[in-house]
C-alpha cells in the first residue's frame, strides 16, 4: 500500500518549514561546488547498474540521483522542495542523465511497498524531523532482499558540530524533531532499522573539502548559500550583536578544522543494509 502523508495542522507547518528552509540560498551550488563527489561514493557502494531501480529519498538537486542514473539504473529522485527538484532535472539534463523527478515528504513517500531494488539518501534524509517514520518508510518502498544506503553527517563531524553551533542561534525545534546528525551515530541507524535489515556495513570516513581558503570564506559561503545557516541569519535580523557573534562563531569553526591549503575534512558515516523479508 502507499502510504498517505500526516495531515495535522502541525505537521503541515512543519514540513512547511521545512521546505521553505531548504529553499533558501542555493543548495544545489552546495551540492555541485561543496560536495560534488558524496554521491557517487554513495551509490559506488551500492553498485547500482542497468536493470535496477532506485529511489533517492531528500534527493536534493541529485547529489546521488544523476550518478546512479549515469550507471543505467532507473532512478526516481524524491524531495520536499520543488525548487530543488527543478535545479536537479537541469542538472540531470547537462549530464545526459534520465532522472524522474518527484515531489515527496521522506516520512510518507508516494511510492507502494517494496518498488525499489535501492533506496538510498545522501545527507537528505537525516534532516527528516522524525527519525523513525523516515526509516520506516526506506525499509517500505525497499523491496525484501533489496539494499537500502545511506550517507550522513556525524555528530562529532565538522557538519555536526556546525549545527551544534547554529543552534545556538536559531529558535528551539518543535516537539519531537530529532537532531539531523543523530543519522550519523551506527547505534541510532541500528536502533531505527533493527531486525528489518541485515548484512549491515557502517563504515565512518571523510569528505575531503577544498572549497574553503579560510574559515571567512566558509561563513560567507554558507550564510548565502546554505538553508539553515541563511535561515539561522534571517532569525537573528534584529539582533546585530547576535548576528556578529554568528560570524564570529562559524569563521572560528571552519578555521579550526582547516588542515592547512585550504583543506578541510568533513566526517560522514557510510552506511549499508539489506532488507529483510
Amino acid at each position: 500500500m502507499t502510504v498517505q502523508p500526516d495531515t495535522t495542522e502541525a505537521d503541515r507547518t512543519l514540513k512547511d518549514r521545512h521546505r521553505a528552509m531548504w529553499a533558501l540560498g542555493d543548495y544545489p551550488s552546495v551540492a555541485t561546488e561543496v560536495i560534488p563527489r558524496l554521491g557517487a561514493t554513495l551509490v559506488g557502494a551500492c553498485r547500482t547498474g542497468p536493470g535496477q531501480r532506485v529511489l533517492d529519498v531528500a534527493a536534493g538537486s541529485g547529489n546521488a540521483a544523476i550518478p546512479a542514473a549515469l550507471t543505467g539504473a532507473e532512478v526516481v529522485a524524491c524531495d520536499l522542495t520543488p525548487p530543488l527538484l527543478e535545479a536537479g532535472r537541469t542538472l540531470a539534463a547537462a549530464r545526459g542523465a534520465v532522472v524522474d523527478w518527484r515531489e515527496g515528504d521522506a516520512e510518507a513517500l508516494p511510492f507502494a511497498d517494496g518498488s525499489f531494488d535501492v533506496v538510498l539518501s545522501c545527507v537528505g534524509v537525516m534532516f527528516a524531523p522524525h527519525h523513525r517514520a523516515a526509516a520506516d518508510e526506506l525499509v517500505r518502498a525497499c523491496r525484501p532482499g533489496g539494499t537500502i544506503a545511506m550517507i550522513n553527517w556525524t555528530p562529532q563531524g565538522f557538519i555536526g558540530q556546525l549545527f551544534g553551533l547554529m543552534k545556538q542561534y536559531s529558535p528551539p525545534p518543535p516537539p519531537g524533531a530529532q537532531p539531523p546528525p543523530l543519522w550519523g551515530h551506527a547505534d541510532h541507524v541500528r536502533d531505527l532499522f533493527g531486525d528489518r535489515v541485515e548484512e549491515v556495513s557502517a563504515e565512518v570516513d571523510t569528505a575531503v573539502i577544498d572549497r574553503f581558503a579560510d574559515g571567512a570564506q566558509f561563513r560567507d559561503f554558507f550564510k548565502t548559500h546554505y538553508g539553515p545557516t541563511v535561515a539561522a541569519y534571517r532569525h537573528l535580523a534584529a539582533e546585530p550583536d547576535r548576528v556578529a557573534a554568528l560570524d564570529r562563531d562559524l569563521a572560528d569553526l571552519a578555521g579550526r578544522h582547516n588542515q592547512g591549503g585550504g583543506i578541510m575534512r568533513w566526517e560522514y558515516l557510510l552506511w549499508t543494509g539489506r532488507r529483510t523479508g
